[in-house]
C-alpha cells in the first residue's frame, strides 16, 4: 500500500507540532501540508486530494466540524481536541476517530491504523467475478459470495444496488449499468430503468407487471415488454 497523504490543521502551534512529529514517526503516512489557519486548509482541500486529515475542532473563523461538512468529497478525518463534548457530533459526521489532548502516541497509532484499514477496504472493488457462475459482492465491509442462479432481481437505489436472493438481500455501491454488464447472461433481463430480473424467478405476468417467485411485483417498461415476452417464449 502506498503512503497515505495527510494534512494537519490546528491553530495552536504546539499541538500542531506534536501531531506533525507523530506523523513523521509512522512509515505509511506522508505529511503533505500543515495549517494553522483552517480557511487556508479548506482552500487547499478544495483543490487537492488527500487521504487523511488530522484536525482540531475549536478554531477561529471556521471550526473543524464546519470544515468537514463543507467538503463535497471529504477525506477521512481524525479530530484532535481538548473538548470531549464534540465526540458524539464527530462520530455522527462520519469521523474516523476522536482523540483528546494531550494525545498519547499509542492512541494516535491506533486511530491511524483504523483509518488505514478503512482506506484499504475502500479499495476493494464493489463486485468481483472470478467465475462465470458466481460473484463476490462487497457489502457491510465483507465480500459475500452469491451464485448467479440465486439472484432473483437487482434494484437500483441511488448510488447503491440492492441484490435480492431467496432468503437475503445485500446493498453494494455500484451502478445498474455496471451490474447489467456483469450479468451478461441470457436469463437476466433489464425489465425497466431500475430493475434487472432473473427470468427463472418469474412466476406470472399480469398486464404490465411481472411477479416473481418471492412475491415481488415489478412493472415492465413499455419498450421492454415485447423483448421480455420473446425471452420467456410467450406469443
Amino acid at each position: 500500500m502506498e503512503k497515505l497523504a495527510c494534512i494537519v490543521i490546528d491553530d495552536e502551534p504546539i499541538g500542531r507540532e506534536v501531531i506533525e512529529t507523530f506523523v513523521g514517526d509512522i512509515p505509511f503516512l506522508n505529511l503533505v501540508a500543515s495549517f494553522g489557519d483552517p480557511v487556508e486548509a479548506l482552500a487547499y482541500l478544495q483543490d487537492n486530494s488527500v487521504d487523511l486529515v488530522f484536525s482540531d475542532i475549536q478554531m477561529p473563523k471556521i471550526n473543524g466540524m464546519e470544515l468537514l461538512r463543507s467538503l463535497l468529497h471529504p477525506p477521512l478525518v481524525i479530530f484532535i481536541t481538548a473538548h470531549r463534548d464534540f465526540a458524539l457530533d464527530g462520530f455522527e459526521a462520519g469521523v474516523t476517530d476522536y482523540l483528546i489532548k494531550p494525545v498519547r502516541f499509542d492512541r494516535f497509532l491506533k486511530a491511524v491504523n483504523r483509518a488505514k484499514e478503512r482506506i484499504s477496504a475502500s479499495h476493494i472493488p464493489a463486485i468481483q467475478q472470478p467465475f462465470t457462475d458466481k460473484i463476490f459482492v462487497k457489502s457491510e465491509g465483507k465480500l459475500i459470495k452469491i451464485l448467479l442462479s440465486e439472484i432473483l432481481y437487482v434494484e437500483s437505489q441511488g448510488d447503491y444496488l440492492k441484490i435480492v436472493i431467496s432468503d437475503a438481500s445485500y446493498m453494494t455501491q455500484l451502478t445498474l449499468k455496471s451490474m447489467d454488464e456483469i450479468l451478461n447472461q441470457p436469463n437476466f433481463f433489464r425489465v425497466q430503468r431500475s430493475f434487472i430480473l432473473n427470468l427463472e424467478a418469474v412466476r406470472s405476468i399480469n398486464g404490465g407487471t411481472v411477479e416473481l417467485i418471492n412475491g415481488k411485483s415489478i412493472s415492465i417498461a413499455q419498450n421492454k415488454k415485447e423483448e421480455l415476452f420473446a425471452l420467456l417464449g410467450i406469443k
